[in-house]
């Protein structure tokens, strides 16, 4: 793939640095760099073959500065305009991408490399994505305004600071007071019920108000320290408007999220969440390259889930509990740990699926990534949201504490016994999110703007089907616990899409992952609460398991093929650095592609047919 012959010829060099240094840059601003600048010094020391970073060196994208000036700019944008769906940030990025997007169409895409037409792809789709979000923030913005009309008030105090504009002390508090009276009297509305009994819609937007007031809560005691004892006037007149405005706007919170949303922070809090509908689906598909209906995805999570509840009879009968499969199931979540006794369950772990990996040779590994991850336990406030491990270089280890409440404690134990963690350290650690995030750093790192779960979590969810496929579980109380992951991230694709389509409540998803996939009710709530209301994407959830097909077909594409050996595939892919997996396949069998390139692989062929 990478040739270790290729190079840059002057002028086209010059053409694409001319092109860097004209995106808000000065003529000055990258004097003595080059579009092929060296790996920095020591980061590869652990990889045994420098021969092999020269060649990767040498194929480097023609684009990858430029990319990483988009990513530091729009970054810098970000900080400058830092106030939450501010109209004066909204229109600015608008001018930002439509100059991007101006000064991509002027490119000769054909004069660039292959590695430089995937950037300009993806780049170019990130730009429709990224316009196509900032509309539905102007849509939830208006969705918005009868909860929080102040909110301009608050905005265009801090983009004045951000301008520089000198402050009149008299006439800050004056703003300040008339803001206290405002939320005071929106508030005492609100108290007296006149917005009537809340629809669900309305309780999504009264859910992401709360969330934005609480933004702009920040966003003026921000304003207000910047001035407060540095300027004497200014906190003579200020100090107790502010004070007074600051308590309106969390009273006025509490009665958005208590009366309005009806949350109150107790555990009995419903479930709000936020669905997109067929048409923002549609955008973040897009914008993911998946060629497939939300519908088409439903279905096929349905087929992975029937293959599931095959396998895990087999396993039930091995157990002998003949097709009682919950009963299996229930036996293995009895083997947990003791208190205390999870560390050691997970470096045994971790050390089984590094020698096993090791033995197959089918990825080349580093004993640098090896050497350095850690371990931490998880809170128990945040096990509420997280009732499973997380991690990358550091993993969070969820188990319980103390202070939980019994049956929380026992559920704990169960759903992180040792035979479902079978699935999962290996997934959090190496080759999963650990070893992803070693390489992605080392190799492509500008690629890090992609990110995208179907490549994040889908490669960790594939380790997890390759290695069962290669006789990683031990005995039919493994393959239980490997299964319930499975099962879960083929659950995942059903309910969080149905929730978006608005055909499954967030406790029939509830039920849906305790009955279909046996889980624990309150790692079941904890698990949905995540997904629903988080930051994650929509589509996060979606990528576990759909990405791991994508990941699953190409491997049959070019390694069963003969094409190339497992090794090879394997630090392919992350050598290429972060990016949805249609851009992989594309990538690796080196396939021609327009500036105008339109997911098409059906990698899963018709689910509906």
């Amino acid at each position: 793939m990478f040739d270790a012959t290729a190079h840059f010829s002057l002028a086209r060099a010059s053409a694409l640095l001319t092109f860097v240094l004209s995106i808000f840059v000065g003529p000055s601003a990258l004097v003595g760099q080059t579009l092929d600048d060296p790996p920095r010094e020591g980061v590869f020391a652990d990889v045994p073959s420098l021969d092999a970073l020269v060649t990767f060196a040498n194929g480097q994208s023609d684009l990858r500065v430029a990319l990483e000036r988009y990513n530091e700019d729009r970054a810098a944008l970000h900080r400058r305009y830092d106030v939450e769906f501010s109209p004066t940030l909204r229109a600015r990025l608008r001018g930002f991408y439509g100059d991007w997007q101006s000064r991509l169409g002027a490119l000769d895409f054909d004069d660039l490399n292959h590695e430089g037409q995937l950037d300009y792809v993806m780049l170019s789709n990130r730009l429709v994505f990224e316009l196509d979000m900032l509309d539905a923030e102007e849509r939830f913005t208006a969705e918005m305004a009868p909860l929080v009309p102040f909110a301009p008030v608050i905005t265009d105090l801090q983009e004045r600071r951000r301008e520089r504009e000198p402050i009149v002390g008299r006439v800050a508090a004056q703003t300040l007071d008339d803001l206290a009276n405002e939320v005071e009297a929106l508030t005492e509305t609100l108290r007296r019920g006149s917005v009537g009994e809340t629809s669900r819609a309305e309780r999504v937007s009264a859910f992401r108000a709360a969330n934005h007031l609480g933004s702009l809560r920040r966003t003026l005691r921000d304003w207000y320290g910047y001035y407060a004892g540095y300027d004497p006037l200014f906190t003579w007149w200020a100090e107790t408007a502010y004070e007074r405005a600051d308590a309106a706007i969390g009273a006025h919170v509490d009665v958005i999220r208590e009366d309005v949303a009806g949350i109150r922070g107790t555990a009995q809090d419903p479930i709000i969440g936020d669905p997109i509908g067929v048409a923002g689906l549609r955008a973040h598909l897009a914008h993911e390259m998946i060629p497939y209906t939300a519908e088409e995805l439903i279905a096929i999570g349905y087929a992975e889930l029937a293959w599931c509840e095959e396998q895990l009879l087999i396993a039930s009968r091995e157990m002998g509990y003949g097709d009682d499969w919950r009963g299996a199931q229930e036996a293995v979540k009895e083997l947990a740990v003791p208190p205390g006794g999870k560390p050691e369950v997970i470096r045994q772990l971790a050390d089984q699926s590094l020698a096993f990996v090791e033995e197959t040779g089918s990825i080349t590994l580093s004993p640098l990534a090896a050497e350095i991850w850690r371990m931490q336990m998880m809170s128990p406030e945040r096990q509420l949201i997280n009732p499973f491990f997380t991690g990358g270089e550091v993993l969070s280890v969820s188990y319980p504490t103390n202070t939980m409440e019994h049956d929380l404690k026992l559920m704990s134990m169960r759903g992180n016994n040792p035979h479902f963690n079978r699935a999962t350290v290996h997934h959090e650690l190496i080759p999963g999110h650990h070893f992803q995030g070693f390489m992605t750093d080392r190799f492509n790192s500008h690629r890090s703007m992609f990110r995208t779960p179907f490549w994040g979590e889908g490669w960790a969810v594939y380790w997890e089907m390759l290695l069962w496929d290669a006789d990683f579980p031990r005995g039919p109380e493994d393959k239980i616990g490997m299964l319930f992951w499975r099962m879960h991230r083929a659950a995942r694709i059903i309910f969080s899409l149905s929730f978006h389509l608005e055909q499954m409540t967030p406790q029939e998803a509830i039920d849906f992952l305790v009955e279909r996939v046996g889980h624990e009710y309150a790692n079941a709530e904890a698990e949905v609460r995540r997904s629903f209301q988080s930051t994650y994407s929509p589509l996060y959830q979606v990528g576990y398991m759909m990405g791991a097909l994508q990941f699953r077909a190409l491997y049959g594409e070019l390694v069963d093929s003969g094409e190339m050996t497992a090794r090879e595939y394997h630090d392919a892919v992350l050598l290429g650095g972060r990016m949805p997996v249609e851009m992989v396949r594309a990538r690796l069998t080196g396939q021609p592609i327009g500036r105008d390139h339109q997911a098409s692989w059906r990698f899963y062929g018709d689910p509906l047919n």
